[in-house]
């Protein structure tokens, strides 16, 4: 059987653990935020660079689009 002193001992062990996944999972969670938003804001640059390129391969410019409220 075990004795109090090896359940005091495993019980540590599992706070232990428990102190670091949650320390891990925090910089997880931080570290995907981050980068969700750099995504979002290649992403719109993105869609402004193909604007610019579908002006540029039909010939017409940035004066030539109606204003974005139209």
């Amino acid at each position: 059987m075990t004795g109090p002193d090896d359940l005091a001992e495993r019980l540590a062990a599992l706070e232990s653990r428990i102190a670091y996944q949650d320390e891990t999972i925090e910089t997880l969670n931080r570290t995907v935020t981050a980068q969700w938003s750099d995504i979002d804001r290649l992403k719109r640059h993105v869609a402004l660079l193909e604007d610019r390129v579908d002006d540029a391969a039909n010939g017409a410019g940035p004066v030539d689009r109606p204003p974005p409220h139209y």
